[in-house]
């Protein structure tokens, strides 16, 4: 009995999107065409994938196959998104190393880290909340105690 092979991606598309609300228009629907995806079979999976998390955007990387089949990863929500929610920022500073726009507690790095943990390059919550930290620093968001 032959072996199954598993099917190997041919390209790989990396795109950020708004949870429950993909559209054919741009990013998704010019990524998407160029390598002959259906573009409509993908906003319906996606937005079905996501509906839960409504209004966050959300990385995803879809593999897409030599028979123009396709599957998608969604992963969890970038860290600077996550920092501005809990610091209640709309956006980050122009000029984070002179202006510090808001402020976060240990305690929300903490969870941050812990949500992003499977998607850094780390298994140490320690080593996640430097990144955490680090991205904090590049937002403008002072890190106090708490």
């Amino acid at each position: 009995m032959a072996k199954k092979k598993k099917k190997k991606p041919v390209t790989q598309i990396k795109l950020q999107i708004s949870a429950g609300s993909a559209t054919a228009a741009p990013p998704v629907g010019p990524a998407l065409g160029q390598h002959g995806v259906p573009i409509m079979q993908f906003v319906k999976a996606f937005n079905d994938a996501t509906k839960q998390k409504e209004g966050i955007v959300l990385p995803v990387v879809i593999n897409v196959y030599e028979d123009k089949s396709f599957d998608f990863i969604v992963k969890s929500p970038p860290v600077s998104f996550l920092l501005k929610r809990a610091a209640n920022l709309a956006k980050a500073s122009s000029t984070p190393g002179k202006d510090i726009i808001g402020e976060v507690t240990k305690s929300a790095v903490k969870e941050i880290a812990k949500e992003k943990l499977q998607d850094l390059n780390t298994n140490d919550v320690e080593q996640a909340m430097k990144v955490v930290e680090g991205t904090a620093r590049s937002c403008g968001i002072k890190i106090i105690e708490g």
